[in-house]
């Protein structure tokens, strides 16, 4: 009930998006998760081409968040948020009624741009509606997320019962609603661009080192978020000889999300400064794969999970908040956008290091990855209280009346 009572404090708009981001995760995991099956299995691709096509639809959303954030500013955060979600619309429909390579590279590359697009549009219309609630606006974005990404493969499974073309289809109807309700309720916003061009909008906030190192410092957050779909699955999956087993880790992260979120955040946000929490936040994530390391079983798994979903939870709401207050307001877009293509890139780097990690401990040393995933939210700690201790950070408030941080942090 208090959540609910939170959610309707805010405006339409913003209501709107939470259930968007529902819609959203539910729509790309009942699909995604089982692609690469239905192109080798149904289709007979090879492993190669599959990993082309996965390829494609990664590097398509990854190296084009940039552009999604500064067509934000430029042209509204409405207008992106609708065509990316028309967009990804389309993709999804291409993969259930296309088979031919070319289909299936351009149903890739559309459904890459879609989240090019509105996932930074989504998070800056996000920050300029909340206001001095935006900390709140971002926990309960996270839960309606959680909830998405653990509905949309549960949805998956069953409709995987009929076939993938009907999964494909019902992914692609679930953005054809959300396409048409932004539409006809979002508020359209003017957009107030800077005076520069775009590539001075570039060189603005990739000029601003407090930024960037904030940016980097993050990529032991998207590192390990990322082990939720790969080493703690595989734990719970080696520690029960179940396949099934790995879904008691989303189980038992969602849960927690949906019960706890909103109240850590709305505690915390009264008890210190947000980078301090983003440090805890970051510590305890990385604190979280240290019960598997060393204990055999089920439980140390499950248990990391929840500590790990406990961080996240500490953490990325202030994370999101803070981003904004790194420069102006009419670059909000630019700055979520660049964020997560820095990001991004540094978490593939660290992914990789993880994997490697793991084919490395299947020699003896299966303590291996875990450890090498602690040391990354401790790095990642570090950097944050560095730039914290600093007053690199910005305050938190709400995007118009931020203090930007880039030019005391040059000294």
């Amino acid at each position: 009930m208090k959540t609910w009572h939170e959610i309707r404090r805010f405006p339409l708009a913003v209501r709107l998006l939470l259930v968007n981001q529902l819609g959203v995760n539910t729509g790309f995991y009942l699909l995604i998760p089982y692609l690469a099956t239905h192109l080798t299995e149904n289709l007979g691709l090879s492993a190669a081409v599959v990993g082309v096509v996965l390829g494609v639809r990664n590097l398509s959303q990854q190296g084009l968040f940039i552009i999604g954030g500064s067509a934000s500013d430029r042209l509204g955060a409405r207008g992106v948020i609708i065509a990316g979600c028309a967009l990804r619309t389309l993709g999804f429909a291409l993969f259930a009624l296309g088979d031919g390579l070319a289909v299936l590279l351009a149903a890739s590359v559309l459904s890459g741009v879609a989240g090019a697009l509105f996932n930074p549009a989504v998070r800056a219309y996000l920050a300029q509606e909340a206001g001095e609630n935006r900390a709140e606006a971002f926990a309960l974005f996270n839960v309606f997320a959680t909830a998405g990404a653990l509905l949309g493969p549960l949805l998956g499974s069953v409709l995987l019962l009929v076939d993938f073309r009907t999964s494909a289809l019902t992914a692609a109807g679930i953005f054809a609603v959300l396409t048409v309700a932004q539409a006809l309720v979002l508020p359209a916003r003017r957009a107030e661009p800077s005076g520069g061009g775009l590539i001075g909008d570039w060189r603005e906030v990739l000029g601003n080192r407090a930024f960037l190192a904030f940016a980097l410092a993050m990529v032991g957050m998207f590192t390990l978020e990322n082990q939720l779909y790969l080493l703690l699955p595989d734990g719970a999956r080696d520690a029960t000889g179940w396949d099934g087993a790995a879904g008691l880790v989303f189980l038992v992260g969602t849960v927690a999300n949906l019960a706890l979120q909103l109240r850590i955040t709305r505690s915390l946000k009264a008890r210190g400064s947000r980078g301090r929490w983003i440090v805890v936040g970051l510590t305890v994530m990385g604190l979280a794969f240290l019960p598997p390391a060393f204990l055999p079983g089920l439980v140390p798994v499950l248990a990391g999970a929840l500590l790990l979903y406990t961080g996240i939870m500490i953490a990325q709401p202030f994370v999101m908040e803070l981003i904004p207050g790194f420069g102006r307001p009419g670059l909000t877009g630019t700055y979520f956008g660049i964020f997560y293509v820095v990001s991004g890139v540094a978490a593939a780097v660290g992914n990789a290091a993880v994997g490697w990690a793991m084919d490395t401990g299947e020699q003896g040393a299966g303590w291996l990855p875990w450890a090498c995933c602690a040391l990354f939210g401790v790095a990642s700690a570090l950097g944050v209280a560095r730039l914290h201790r600093r007053g690199a950070l910005p305050a938190g408030t709400a995007p118009e009346a931020a203090v930007p941080v880039g030019e005391r942090s040059k000294a």
